[in-house]
């Protein structure tokens, strides 16, 4: 379990204020609101880039605040792939395996399983440069798999994605979900992946969340009008098709 305490952290004018929630083991957990309010700045704490101001994050009841990143067993998948543009898709997928000083027939093994499962074998000689941006998350992922993350972070995973793209990933997301035991916390302000993906939802504004639940709970049982006025921009024909 992933146990969020207190957690404050000031960045120039911004502010995370009192950031509280829990996590189980395989849960799907989607961070949801507007442009600016926070929901990275949360996922960059976790993974250890900030170290809380005050508050506490425990991880299977032990507290890892002081861990190095590299120490936290978390995968990390930015808006914007964040590939080493020098290093082909093979040296970007396997660098967190050489860093943990895996073997060479551990490192071939696991890159072979996992190209074969993301259809990107015939990419591995590539330079990031030349792939689509389908192609470009295909790998970021992979990277983050294959260390196998106890935590995963994704940041926008899926905003730069045309729709058809982003259907196919959202495909490959609930396929992960379904194989790993990991906790996975999905950063959007995009409802319809919330609504296809969350086990929970938790809505930000300004630094706060404001409330947290299943997705009935925050479509059906808005505790604000800033979460009403916030969800109510979803189409009244989504709304069926997600009762249905």
């Amino acid at each position: 379990m992933l146990n969020i305490e207190h957690i404050y952290k000031t960045l120039g004018e911004f502010q995370l204020k009192d950031i509280n929630f829990k996590i189980k083991k395989g849960e799907y957990f989607v961070i949801l609101g507007p442009t600016g309010t926070g929901k990275s700045v949360i996922l960059e704490t976790i993974a250890g880039m900030y170290k809380p101001d005050k508050g506490k994050i425990y991880f299977d009841g032990k507290e890892i605040n002081n861990l190095y990143p590299e120490d936290r067993e978390v995968g990390f998948v930015y808006q914007d792939y964040l590939l080493f543009p020098h290093l082909s898709v093979r040296e970007n997928i396997v660098f967190g395996l050489k860093r943990k000083k895996f073997s060479k027939k551990e490192i071939k093994k696991k890159l072979y399983n996992i190209a074969s499962n993301f259809q990107i074998e015939h990419l591995l000689d590539r330079k990031p440069k030349t792939l689509s941006g389908g192609e470009q998350q295909r790998v970021a992922i992979a990277r983050a798999l294959i260390t196998s993350p106890k935590i995963l972070l994704f940041d926008e995973p899926l905003s730069a994605l045309d729709p058809s793209t982003k259907k196919k990933f959202i495909d490959i997301l609930k396929e992960i979900h379904k194989k790993t035991e990991s906790i996975i916390i999905h950063v959007t302000h995009d409802f319809y992946e919330a609504l296809e993906l969350a086990d929970k939802i938790a809505v930000m504004n300004k630094g706060n969340m404001v409330q947290i639940g299943t997705p009935d709970e925050i479509f059906y049982k808005s505790n604000s009008s800033f979460v009403k006025n916030f969800i109510g921009v979803v189409p009244f024909e989504k709304r069926i098709n997600y009762v249905v």
